[in-house]
């Protein structure tokens, strides 16, 4: 590194270590068992704004005052790998790993969003025998046990579901019959007595799916794309309806937020770090990051962070 760019790198470090880490605006009256970082839909590319954004919002959450126990990244970490070359492609994934690994200190949970997966609209059949092709790249990247898996903290057993299918080049919001048949096996396994959270990268129910464009149909009627909220939700809704300690569901992909409680179980919607894409608010929401607490009794508590803010 030249010295220019030493003392470049420097400035931005320690600008963003005088920023004053977020307050303790959670539940007032009880201590959680453990906090939780809720990140989605980085979308980081190799330009200046995208990789400040993304070390900037890492710093916040790197010093809040009580230290979350880890981050679920929500998914959709680089711009678009979709329609990239594999250039394009491995040098975005470079810049989301240098960063990660230079600004945060925490443990994270993996989710993959449809901008994570290589291929799916390029125009070379050639690239299909890639082994990093489809999702292998991002699970490779993220260092992920899978597409879809389960962990543990305390009271709670999360779910990490793989939202997006491939849908003749683009993409559909649902889970395919093998990961459906896990989830089915994988509830069953849990004890009633585990609190259980659900993170999807694409909604399951959510209201702002609805919102997401500027206009509607020509006949009045919502625009609703399969691509904005899972087209299996009712599947999952009765599947959910038999396991009552599933309290909430977590997602990113709309870059809106919204909050919906739906037969017992909380559906939340938590934005984005990169806001438009890295060009301010999204339809009045700015960048922004979930801090969750996750309580004993099953209760959970939500703190949209505006962390762009002056």
């Amino acid at each position: 590194m030249d010295r220019r760019n030493f003392i470049k790198s420097s400035t931005i470090i320690s600008a963003f270590s005088a920023l004053k880490p977020e307050q303790d605006v959670l539940a007032k009256n009880k201590k959680p068992s453990f906090r939780a970082v809720f990140m989605s839909d980085i979308h980081v590319k190799d330009d200046e704004v995208s990789k400040t954004g993304m070390k900037k919002a890492l710093t916040y959450i790197n010093q809040l005052k009580t230290k979350p126990s880890f981050i679920i990244n929500g998914g959709d970490s680089i711009m678009d790998a979709l329609a990239a070359d594999k250039t394009n492609t491995s040098k975005q994934w470079e810049i989301w790993t240098d960063i990660l690994s230079a600004h945060n200190k925490l443990p994270v949970y993996h989710c993959i969003g449809n901008h994570d997966v290589w291929g799916w609209q390029v125009k070379d059949d050639s690239i299909k025998s890639d082994p990093l092709y489809d999702k292998n790249w991002a699970i490779k990247e993220l260092n992920m046990p899978g597409r879809y898996y389960s962990f543990e903290k305390s009271e709670w057993h999360f779910i990490v579901l793989d939202s997006a299918q491939e849908n003749n080049g683009g993409y559909i919001a649902r889970l395919d019959d093998e990961q459906y048949s896990w989830l089915e096996t994988e509830l069953n396994s849990i004890p009633t007595n585990k609190h259980i959270c659900i993170i999807s990268h694409i909604p399951i129910v959510s209201f702002c799916s609805a919102m997401f464009f500027d206009d509607m149909l020509p006949n009045g009627d919502w625009k609703l794309s399969r691509a904005l909220l899972h087209t299996d939700a009712r599947r999952l809704k009765s599947l959910f309806k038999k396991h009552s300690n599933i309290k909430a569901c977590l997602s990113g992909h709309i870059h809106l937020q919204d909050h919906v409680t739906y037969l017992g179980v909380q559906y939340f919607c938590n934005g984005a770090i990169s806001g438009k894409w890295w060009k301010g608010a999204f339809q009045d929401f700015e960048p922004a990051y979930a801090l969750f607490e996750f309580h004993k009794d099953g209760t959970i508590n939500r703190e949209i962070i505006e962390y762009d803010k002056p």
